[in-house]
């Protein structure tokens, strides 16, 4: 079946199962390596090396943001373009965005291996602590051209109907990355670099591996001569903003709480925040993954004007976040010393019983999570990127900030404390926005 059949004829519960459920495996596959990555650094090369990966990390995803703002960015007026047969601009679009993406890694990539030791020693880092995580940054900024485009090629096949393949790669990835992880870490010995370059070639094998149906012709995306505008470009980063902002706020955030907590805890504050983001990173991944895989078909769908299957598949999207969340808190709360461990070898008392407290607080976060997750989705699959944006901001960036300012007097267990109260403001926020543009889906389906 098609990517025309399937999201314009499938019944939105089958199309559900058949695009969200591999979508979420997939993504959630290919988030698997920065787990990976933090447990054999953990376990192979101790503390001080976890606590450096997880200051350095916010500036590997800074990077990769800059190809999901293009990648997520062009797929959503792809998808609406080929809901309304307009296939030649929907070509352009894509190979514009390839060209983009490749740019971006090359510049972006260089800037960050030239100022690494820099954005290091302003976190606050020296010795060892400093000299790990420059090592791991320099890496991922050298590979970042072969690296950063697989985030948005994973976009493109599903585009193209390529569910399945797109499954497999991440997967594969994830399996590449962890054997080469092992042999770099665990025989050759080599230190936290080897980690990253691990990830790095994993990655950049992938990549040429999901272009192979464009370059072939067999997809229903294809190459052509590029024409570039600055409308389309506008519209590019119009789509892809929330997302971007999302990613970059969050870090920006992450940087911020970084250079708090080494100086209320030192490496120990550190390493539990980076246990936090690892647990995070098993549970997102599922949410986004299942999200971004309905994209196509809800901008397909609105793009073809037919907005109840829209709404039906957005029922799902919703439902399902709903049930992912909230087994998430049950699983985190229930299991906070295993995911202490899982991450840090042999931790001592302080590190468990600090852990422990903020992995519990942390739990809480997933009761709301899911609204604003989903909301925003919508919106963006929807060619509505503003409120999307407001949304994403919000709760990277914003929302944060003004708490540490409220709960740091309260200390590290105000800073536990932030998660849960930002996703609680945020699903606020999410359900204000989704009451006043709920109309847009609300048109007969003989409205184009």
């Amino acid at each position: 079946m098609n990517s025309t059949e399937l999201f314009s004829k499938t019944s939105p519960l089958k199309l559900f199962f058949i695009a969200s459920i591999p979508g979420a495996i997939s993504m959630f596959a290919s988030a698997l390596y920065y787990t990976i990555e933090g447990i054999f650094v953990g376990h192979y090369l101790g503390s001080t090396a976890f606590a450096a990966l997880n200051l350095a990390l916010p500036f590997v995803i800074i990077n990769f943001s800059l190809a999901d703002l293009i990648g997520v960015g062009s797929s959503v007026p792809i998808s609406i373009y080929l809901g309304k047969g307009k296939r030649i601009k929907a070509d352009n679009i894509f190979t514009c965005a390839c060209i983009m993406i490749l740019l971006a890694g090359i510049i972006i990539g260089g800037v960050l291996y030239f100022s690494a030791p820099l954005l290091i020693r302003l976190m606050g880092a020296d010795g060892d602590f400093a000299r790990h995580a420059v090592q791991y940054l320099r890496v991922y900024a050298l590979c970042s051209p072969l690296t950063t485009i697989l985030f948005a090629v994973d976009n493109y096949l599903r585009i193209c109907g390529y569910i399945r393949g797109s499954l497999f790669i991440n997967i594969f990835m994830s399996l590449l990355s962890t054997v080469l992880e092992f042999i770099f870490l665990g025989i050759f010995g080599w230190g936290i670099w080897g980690a990253a370059l691990g990830t790095c070639l994993g990655m950049a094998t992938c990549s040429v591996i999901a272009f192979i149906p464009f370059f072939r012709g067999k997809a229903l995306l294809h190459f052509r001569r590029p024409i570039f505008s600055l409308k389309m470009i506008r519209r590019i980063i119009a789509c892809g903003s929330p997302n971007f902002l999302n990613n970059i706020a969050g870090r920006l955030t992450s940087i911020i709480l970084n250079f708090i907590l080494v100086r209320m805890g030192g490496e120990t504050a550190v390493s539990v925040y980076g246990i936090l983001m690892f647990a995070e990173g098993l549970i997102q991944p599922l949410l986004y993954g299942m999200c971004d895989a309905l994209q196509p078909a809800v901008g397909y769908n609105f793009g073809a004007g037919k907005y109840s299957r829209v709404r039906a598949i957005e029922k799902c999207c919703f439902t399902s976040s709903a049930v992912i969340s909230f087994l998430a808190v049950i699983l985190i709360f229930s299991l906070p010393e295993l995911l202490t461990r899982l991450f840090v070898p042999d931790p001592g008392p302080d590190i468990i019983k600090m852990s422990v407290f903020a992995l519990r607080l942390f739990a809480f976060t997933y009761v709301t999570r899911w609204i604003s997750f989903a909301t925003q989705s919508f919106m963006l699959a929807i060619g509505n990127p503003k409120p999307a944006t407001v949304i994403s901001v919000s709760t990277a960036i914003v929302f944060p900030v003004i708490l540490i300012v409220v709960l740091s007097p309260l200390g590290l267990t105000g800073i536990w404390m932030i998660f849960a109260a930002t996703a609680f403001l945020s699903a606020v926020l999410a359900l204000i926005i989704l009451k006043r543009n709920l109309n847009k889906v609300q048109l007969p389906d003989t409205v184009a």
